[in-house]
Order: structure tokens, then sequence, then C-alpha cells
């Protein structure tokens, strides 16, 4: 009859060369593993969502073109927000003072918070005159900031990535030609979670694709200008675009009407769907665009009629193409999408 021999701790040591790990040590070093992870884990998110700019290697020496930089101000509409408010109205009033002096203080009031447009003048303190043209290039196509941070969308660099770099550095160019006012800027007022700027790398990621505008081959080349026009520097879709709860475009549903973004009233569906603006013509459309009439004798009102002052001042040729790639594109029915705040 065999006896069982009690083990020993000394045995043990003896045969793997370390004590017997107790809870509390197992413990600690599942703790340091998911420390490990989770410091891991923060550091692929952090990368995730950091700015990702353009290269100084990409402006190569070029001759700015400043017909071209107003040509694409106006298209931009870039004084409707950055223009301040006439002197005593309200920072949402619609009526501005001198459209070519922009000190910025327009606010628009959305379900995220209120955000304030910023003094875009030459001013070197206040304004963008210290910028460099790859800080300016960065704040469109990238919606990122000289200090490195992301720019809220509200800026609708969604809709200016597409834009081509000569234009966007025509823009610079014809931006400094302007008056120099200076004016504090005004920080948005914007309620957590949307007040950590840090988010905005995914948001940017489920959103923006970086890509320049391409020609459709298939299209004409009146076409394809009104679409550059509509998608880039016109940044159409920003208001005539339906939103999900993230705030970002829903693509399959472009330009087919929206809530305002201010809240109030719904901005109309552009789409040559059967009736309303699907039955404007052509000519309809871009006489609209230069006159402010219908073709039913009324005019274009609201937040239309600081679009449509600025589409005046292009040239028939462009204001031609805006209408031919509206008439070009499918219709699509209106749908009652809701915003954060109806929901």
């Amino acid at each position: 009859m065999s006896r069982r021999i009690p083990r020993r701790k000394g045995l043990i040591i003896a045969a793997t060369g370390r004590p017997p790990e107790s809870g509390d040590s197992v413990m600690k070093q599942r703790l340091w593993a998911f420390f490990g992870v989770a410091m891991i884990g923060a550091g692929i998110l952090l990368l995730l969502a950091s700015p990702a700019t353009i290269p100084a290697s990409a402006l190569v020496p070029y001759n700015h073109d400043l017909a071209n930089g107003e040509k694409i101000f106006n298209a931009g509409g870039c004084s409707s927000c950055h223009a301040a408010p006439a002197k005593g109205k309200a920072c949402d009033d619609p009526k501005s003072g001198n459209r070519l002096d922009l000190a910025g203080g327009r606010c628009l009031r959305t379900d995220f918070g209120t955000f304030y447009a910023p003094n875009i003048s030459p001013d070197r303190k206040s304004g963008i005159g210290a910028w460099s043209e790859l800080e300016f290039v960065n704040a469109m196509l990238r919606g990122v900031s000289p200090s490195g941070e992301h720019y809220y969308p509200a800026f609708p660099y969604a809709s200016y990535e597409h834009m081509t770099l000569s234009d966007v550095r025509d823009l610079k160019a014809y931006l400094d030609t302007l008056p120099a006012v200076q004016s504090k800027n005004i920080p948005h007022e914007l309620s957590f979670p949307y007040s950590i700027r840090w988010g905005l790398g995914f948001w940017k990621l489920l959103y923006l694709d970086g890509k320049t505008f391409k020609p459709d081959p298939t299209k004409s080349d009146e076409i394809n200008r009104g679409a550059y026009l509509v998608q880039g520097p016109g940044h159409c879709g920003e208001c005539h675009t339906p939103r999900d709860s993230f705030g970002g475009m829903i693509a399959d549903k472009a330009l087919s009407g929206a809530p305002a973004p201010e809240g109030k009233g719904r901005v109309p569906n552009i789409t040559p769907r059967e009736g309303r603006f699907g039955d404007w013509s052509l000519l309809d459309i871009a006489y609209a665009l230069k006159s402010g009439f219908t073709p039913d004798f009324d005019v274009l009102g609201g937040t239309m009629t600081k679009v449509q002052e600025n589409m005046a001042r292009l040239g028939d040729e462009d204001r031609r193409a805006i209408a031919a790639y509206l008439k070009s594109i499918p219709a699509i029915e209106s749908t009652q999408v809701k915003t954060p705040a109806e929901k």
C-alpha cells in the first residue's frame, strides 16, 4: 500500500524554479495585460482620428488667377456666411454690411449648437492674413486648422474637398486682396459631446473621401462644369441634401430636400422630379439664378436670396452649366428625414 507524499513548497520551487503564483499575482498580470491592450487600442484610435493634411510638396510653383479666385468666391457664397451682420442686427439676421468686409460673427443655430462664422479677412491678427497658402489649402480641402485641429463641418469642407487645388489657391490669392478687418472671433456654443473636436476625426472617416472632382466622360463639358460647381464650391448639397443623426449628408438622397439647417422650414427638392422644380426648364433655372424670379412670377426668398445674389455674379455659361447638371441628375422623391431634435 503506497503512501501519499505531501507536496511541499520547496519541492515545487525545485521543480519549476519559481514559487507558485497566488491569485493576486494572476489578477495583477491580467490587469496589466488589459491596460496594455487598452493603450494599444487608444493609440490606434488616436491615429485614426488624427487630422490628415496635404503636404507642402503638393503646392508646385503656380501663377495665381485673381479673376478665377473672384469667381470661386462668388460661387462659394463666402460673403453670405463671413460678411458681418448689418450694424444693429442679430447674428442670424440675413442682412449684412459690406459684402467684402469678411469680419465674421454671423451665427448658425443648429440641433448640435450654435456655430459662429470666423473672420476670413486678410487681417493678420484676427483674420487669415497670416496664414500660409498651405494652411488655407488644408482648411478648405481637409477641414484642418493651422494649429492642427479639426474644423466643424458647419464649415462645408465636405463639399470643398472636391475642389481643384488651383481653384483653392486662386481663392486664397483673391481673399488676400480684400479689406483687412479686425474683429474678435466668437467661440462656438456646443454641448457635450459635440464640443469634443477630437471625435470629428471619426466623422471625417465616415463622410469624407478626400477626392477631387473627376469629370464624367459620358457627360458633356457643360454638365461636368455644372456638377463641379454644385458639388464643390457651390456646396448646394449642404442645404438641399438630408442628413443622418450624425450630421452627415445622405448620399443616395442628394439634393432631394431637407430640413433647413437653422431648424425652421425645409429646403426644397431640386432634383428633376415631376411638379414644382422638376417642371422648370434649363433656361428657367438659369434665369432664376440670374434674376431671382421663378417661372411662376414668384421670387427666390429666405436664405436662397443670398445664394441667388452670388450666382448672379457668375457668367451666363456657369449658371447654364448648373442648370444643365440639375436637369441631368436622377429624380428623387422627397423624404421627411427628421432632425435629431425632432426624433
